[in-house]
C-alpha cells in the first residue's frame, strides 16, 4: 500500500539492540511504577489514547478501513507514536484490536461503522467449538509482530511500548455472542453445558495467547496487557470455576520479563478472585475506589485506574475535580498507574485528554 496523505508524524526508524534499548528505558516512571517502585510523577497512559476522538486518527480512517490500518506497520507505527507524543503520556500502546486472533481461529470479522465488531463463521460453526485448532502466532499474526518492531523502531527511545491480548473468556464471548453483548447468554450457556468442550476450547486459545504475548515481548513491547473486558458479567463463583484457572496458567506460563497489567471491568464483587490469577499491575474500573480495592488485593501488586471516562467530557473544571478524587484514593503510594476504568469515548474533546494528562503530572510532581 502507498502511503496516504494524512501521515501523521515523520517516521524514522532508528538501528537499536532490543536488551540496549530496554535498559534505557528501565527508569521510565510508567514501568517504575509497575515494579512498585517510587517515581518523580504519577504516570498516565489511556486505553484507545490513539482513536475516533482524534482528527489525525479519524482522517487516516477516511481513507483505509479498520483492519487495513491494523495490518499496515506505517500506519499503526503512525497513530501509535501520534498519540503518545501529542498527549505527553508515559507509554504508548500499539495501536491494533483484541480480536484480531480470531481470524486465524477460522473466524470471519468485520468491524460495522457505529457498530461494533461482528464476528461470523468462516471455516467452524461456532456450535462446533472442537474445531478450533492451535496456531502459531508468530506466523498468522506476524503483521502485528512487524508493526510492534517498526512501532519500536520509530518511538521515542525513552518511551515504553505496552503490547496486549485479549483474555480467553472474553474472546470466546465475542466468537459466541457474534459481536458485542448485554445478556451474554450464549456464552453462559456454553458454559454450562459442556464444560468438556469449554476447557478445551479456553487451552487452546489460552496457549495461542501465551505464545502471542511472549512474540510481542520479544518483538519489541516493554508490558503487556491482558484484556478480561467482559468477566464482570459472570459471578464470583462462575469466575473462579470457569475463568480463574486459564488466567492462572496463562499468567503463570508467560514468565517474561516484562510487567503483565491484567485488566478486567465490572470485577469489583470479586476483585481478590481475580487478583489471585497474577499480573504485576491489577488494573480496575471507576466502580472500585483504589483505596479499598488495594486493601483487598494487597500492595504486592500495581495498581491501574480508573477515572470514569464519561468525565472527560465534562468541564475542565468537573474534570480536574473527579481526577483529585481518584489521586487522593491512592495518596502517593507507589506502584500507582493513572488510567481509565476503560476506553476514551469517540465524543472526547482532545484538549480534555490533553489537560488530564497534564494536570495529573503537574499535580503529582514531587
Amino acid at each position: 500500500m502507498t502511503q496516504k496523505k494524512a501521515a501523521l508524524v515523520e517516521l524514522k526508524p532508528r538501528l537499536m539492540s532490543l536488551e540496549e534499548d530496554r535498559k534505557k528505558r528501565s527508569q521510565a516512571p510508567f514501568l517504575l511504577a509497575c515494579h512498585c517502585k517510587k517515581t518523580p510523577y504519577t504516570p498516565v497512559w489511556l486505553m484507545r489514547q490513539a482513536g475516533r476522538y482524534m482528527k489525525e486518527y479519524r482522517d487516516i480512517r477516511s481513507q483505509v478501513s479498520f483492519l487495513e490500518l491494523c495490518k499496515n506497520k506505517e500506519l499503526v507505527a503512525q497513530v501509535t507514536i501520534d498519540a503518545a507524543r501529542k498527549l505527553h503520556v508515559d507509554a504508548a500502546i500499539i495501536f491494533s484490536d483484541i480480536l484480531l486472533v480470531l481470524e486465524p481461529f477460522g473466524f470471519f470479522l468485520d468491524y460495522v461503522p457505529g457498530g461494533g465488531p461482528m464476528i461470523s463463521e468462516k471455516k467452524i460453526s461456532c456450535n462446533n467449538l472442537k474445531a478450533i485448532e492451535y496456531f502459531d502466532p508468530t506466523r498468522e499474526l506476524s503483521y502485528v509482530l512487524e508493526a510492534i518492531q517498526f512501532t519500536r523502531q520509530c518511538l521515542d527511545e525513552n518511551i515504553p511500548l505496552i503490547g496486549f491480548s485479549g483474555a480467553p473468556f472474553t474472546l470466546l464471548a465475542y466468537i459466541l455472542e457474534g459481536g458485542s453483548s448485554k445478556q451474554f447468554s450464549k456464552i453462559k450457556k456454553f458454559m454450562y453445558q459442556d464444560f468438556q468442550l469449554w476447557d478445551f476450547v479456553m487451552r487452546t486459545m489460552t496457549k495461542v495467547i501465551r505464545d502471542f504475548l511472549r512474540a510481542q515481548v520479544r518483538s519489541g513491547v516493554d508490558a503487556v496487557q491482558i484484556f478480561d473486558s467482559w468477566v464482570g458479567c459472570l459471578s464470583g463463583e462462575e469466575y473462579e470455576k470457569y475463568v480463574l484457572p486459564y488466567m492462572k496458567e496463562l499468567i503463570c506460563e508467560l514468565n517474561l520479563e516484562v510487567p503483565v497489567i491484567h485488566f478486567g471491568t465490572g470485577t469489583g464483587a470479586f476483585l481478590e478472585t481475580f487478583a489471585s490469577a497474577g499480573g504485576d499491575v491489577i488494573s480496575v474500573d471507576h466502580r472500585v475506589n483504589l483505596c479499598q480495592g488495594w486493601r483487598r488485593i494487597g500492595n504486592q501488586f500495581a495498581i491501574q485506574g480508573n477515572l470514569d471516562p464519561a468525565h472527560l467530557c465534562l468541564s475542565k473544571e468537573r474534570l480536574f475535580q473527579e481526577i483529585d478524587k481518584v489521586l487522593e484514593q491512592v495518596k502517593g503510594q507507589p506502584g500507582y498507574v493513572f488510567n481509565l476504568g476503560h476506553g476514551i469515548l469517540p465524543q472526547t474533546p482532545v484538549e480534555n485528554v490533553i489537560a488530564l494528562v497534564d494536570y495529573v503530572h503537574s499535580r503529582t510532581s514531587q
